[in-house]
């Protein structure tokens, strides 16, 4: 993949996981201290954000750095680690306990089995 598509790729999977976590450009660009204009470049046309952008682009949006960066083709290839930290990166807050408790009740659940 060239750079220029790796750039687009990366703009595409922002927009698309803002657009699933039912956030505006607007709010994102607020969110990330950012002007709507750079991040409508980075989302659309593969302007490749700075560090710090990206980095708040990253925590606004409640994902990984590696879940935005990895390459598309590689989607299927997701290790049981990398989607459960997905999962987790989508829970909310106040979430994560009742998440946490199932989790620890499905491993004793399936111990006991074994």
């Amino acid at each position: 993949m060239t750079m220029d598509n790796e750039r687009k790729t990366l703009g595409k999977r922002i927009n698309q996981t803002r657009k699933d976590r039912g956030i505006t450009a607007d709010k994102l660009s607020e969110l990330c201290n950012i002007n709507a204009t750079y991040l409508r470049q980075i989302e659309g046309s593969g302007k490749t954000p700075s560090l710090p952008v990206f980095i708040s682009i990253c925590n606004s949006l409640k994902v990984s750095a590696n879940y935005l960066l990895q390459d598309e083709l590689d989607v299927s290839e997701i290790s049981d680690i990398e989607e459960l930290e997905t999962l987790w990166e989508t829970a909310e807050p106040s979430q994560y306990e009742l998440v946490v408790s199932m989790l620890k009740a499905a491993i004793a659940h399936i111990k006991g089995e074994e």
